[in-house]
């Protein structure tokens, strides 16, 4: 069960999760052995899966986001789904109902990085088709969970 002390530190680690428990515990109004207590249970329990920093992407050259939809078949959905998402560039990977079987997001340095990238895909065994969408403009891309 969530009460609004674990939204209260969840909200606070989104700001900055480099935060001490001692900070943290003066934020959000209660002890120190508190937070760590919770802090700790949401990590045991997968609720926290990582800390990672949010970085720019065009810092390290990838300076164009694709969303790809693919249609794959004779039932080898996963296996090809866990084959795409090996490559460094795929961001996400999203298993969804409706025409497509899977959604691709990826972030490529230049087209023919992208162009590469969709070849090899569409030479894969049961990937049939795939559609491409280049993201012309980031409106909002949040990476936490806002409780």
């Amino acid at each position: 069960m969530v009460d609004e002390l674990d939204k209260k530190i969840i909200r606070v680690l989104n700001k900055n999760a480099r935060k001490s428990f001692r900070e943290i515990a003066r934020m959000v109004d209660t002890s120190v052995t508190g937070v760590i207590h919770r802090i700790k249970k949401f990590e045991n329990s997968g609720v926290i899966k990582g800390y990672i920093p949010l970085v720019n992407p065009e810092y390290f050259g990838l300076n164009l986001i694709a969303i790809i939809a693919l249609r794959i078949s004779q039932g080898k959905l996963l296996e090809a789904q866990k084959e795409i998402a090996k490559d460094s560039r795929v961001v996400a990977v999203y298993d969804i109902t409706g025409e497509w079987d899977s959604l691709i997001i990826g972030y490529f340095k230049e087209r023919e990085d992208l162009n590469m990238f969709i070849k090899n895909v569409l030479s894969m065994k049961y990937v049939d088709r795939t559609v491409t969408h280049i993201v012309l403009n980031v409106v909002k891309e949040e990476k936490r969970i806002l409780v």
